[in-house]
């Protein structure tokens, strides 16, 4: 009796080993993100992930032309305005310096440019209300026209909280 109850547990044993060995079993590991921004201050892009994928300007056959980009950002101040300035000139390049597209960069219509002291592009009352801006890129046409090539180019925007009563 022992023996067979053996063999039946040993043949158990063998058959749910067979069914597991045949199984197939499939992982996937991502990763998770969440930016919770501080009441006070935030500035972030309203559609979430476009910031970290190259922004494609697109050419216009007919009138021989660039698009632009335009992306808005949720803003917040408690206490004072909002600032900015661009880090370096912003330009597309294609890797021959006489080639170079510039690019005309406006953050709630308010141009900016790496030459220039920070500029307030959100008063005290719309930053403290919360809002939602548009940042737009332009490219400048060259003196005679836009020359065949691939071109790529950063923009790097530098925002400050203005103290208040500045």
């Amino acid at each position: 009796m022992i023996k067979q109850c053996t063999v039946v547990a040993l043949i158990a044993a063998a058959a749910l080993t067979s069914d597991a060995a045949w199984a197939a079993r499939e992982e996937h590991t991502f990763e998770v993100t969440l930016n919770v921004p501080s009441r006070a201050f935030y500035i972030i892009p309203a559609e979430p992930d476009w910031i970290h994928r190259p922004q494609q300007l697109h050419w216009n056959h007919p009138t021989s032309s660039l698009s632009s980009v335009r992306k808005y950002f949720d803003v917040r101040h408690d206490t004072g305005a909002i600032e900015a300035r661009l880090e370096s000139a912003p330009y597309l390049s294609n890797g021959r310096p006489a080639d170079d597209i510039r690019l005309r960069v406006t953050f709630n219509e308010v141009e900016l440019s790496a030459e220039m002291a920070p500029r307030q592009v959100v008063s005290q009352a719309e930053a403290a209300a919360g809002s939602r801006v548009l940042l737009q890129i332009d490219p400048i046409r060259p003196e005679g026209g836009y020359r065949a090539g691939d071109y790529a180019g950063n923009v790097l925007l530098l925002f400050s909280a203005r103290a208040p009563g500045e």
